[in-house]
């Protein structure tokens, strides 16, 4: 059986199962697996903005099915399947919801850090840079344009907040917040992922500016790559051809645009975010497919 055309989905509702919902992600307990969801809402500035943006769920969560798989030999990670009809049977009336947008996941306990590796200055490392030409206590040279290559990528970690700004730790930092083993097995899988996905993607077209990683520890204490991997919403992504240091023409495949959008809008970055218009809507959602598409070889599909 084949699964529905796609509608919009801004939350998910799977009753008899204790769900946590994040910004984007309803992640339902299953007892030894997670069932997470990549509803479409998006968020930007730490607010969750009242439009859905339609294919973005399946974006991220087929992107993240097909990183997993390919990068599996450089750091294990959660993932268990990604196909509706090996669900548990009792998800059977929800295939609506669940079918192309939703994974099983093993459990796991998620670190208290974010894994951010940088591979150009850009976003809140420039802002950083500008300030005292630090980012997260990693002393950089005067003179660097924004954009700039760094040549070698530097691992920039943050807190990881359940409310409010994650915020720029350095890796001593890190370590005390999960553990000093994680910390550094978690530092480098993030420079082995960053460095094969950056490659592959400059053959691609694409520069893979930045991104984050996510890892959780499971009961015997195996480190595994968890949440989404290489997404448009945890990476930013430029259009090679398009990309010029010290300059805001690259084309972005990723939240940027709305990001840029409400910038210019006047909103002042406080809760509630204010609505979407609908072509800034229907240009993020053809964004994150043709991220999709760029990244896969492969022309999304809604089925």
């Amino acid at each position: 059986m084949t699964a529905p055309v796609l509608r919009p989905l801004y939350r998910s509702e799977i009753p008899g199962y204790p769900v946590h919902r994040g910004k984007v992600r309803d992640v339902y307990d299953l007892g030894d697996r997670l069932l997470i969801v990549a509803t479409d809402r998006i968020s930007a500035f730490d607010a969750v903005f009242p439009d859905p943006i339609p294919d973005k769920g399946a974006v991220l969560s087929r992107l993240s099915e097909w990183w997993f798989r390919r990068t599996e030999p450089l750091a294990p990670n959660h993932f268990i399947t990604a196909d509706f009809e090996e669900f548990p049977a009792g998800l059977e009336p929800y295939r609506d919801q669940l079918a192309g947008r939703s994974m099983l996941v093993k459990r796991t306990k998620p670190l208290r850090g974010e894994f951010v590796v940088r591979g150009y200055l850009d976003g809140s490392a420039w802002t950083s840079y500008q300030y005292n030409k630090h980012v997260c206590g990693i002393v950089l040279l005067a003179g660097l344009r924004k954009r700039a290559c760094f040549g070698s990528p530097l691992f920039t970690p943050t807190t990881k907040a359940d409310e409010g700004h994650d915020l720029p730790i350095d890796f001593a930092e890190l370590s005390r917040l999960t553990g000093s083993e994680e910390a550094r097995t978690g530092r480098s899988y993030t420079r082995a992922l960053y460095t094969y996905a950056h490659n592959y993607l400059y053959d691609r077209g694409l520069i893979l500016s930045d991104t984050k990683f996510e890892f959780g520890l499971t009961g015997d204490g195996t480190l595994l790559l968890i949440d989404e991997v290489l997404t448009p919403d945890s990476s930013r992504f430029w259009i090679k051809e398009t990309y010029t240091p010290d300059s805001d023409r690259a084309v972005s495949l990723d939240k940027q645009y709305v990001r840029d959008y409400v910038e210019k809008s006047g909103w002042d970055k406080e809760p509630p975010a204010p609505e979407l218009p609908e072509e800034v809507i229907q240009q993020t959602s053809a964004r994150y497919r043709q991220a999709y598409e760029m990244i896969t070889g492969e022309p999304f599909d809604q089925q």
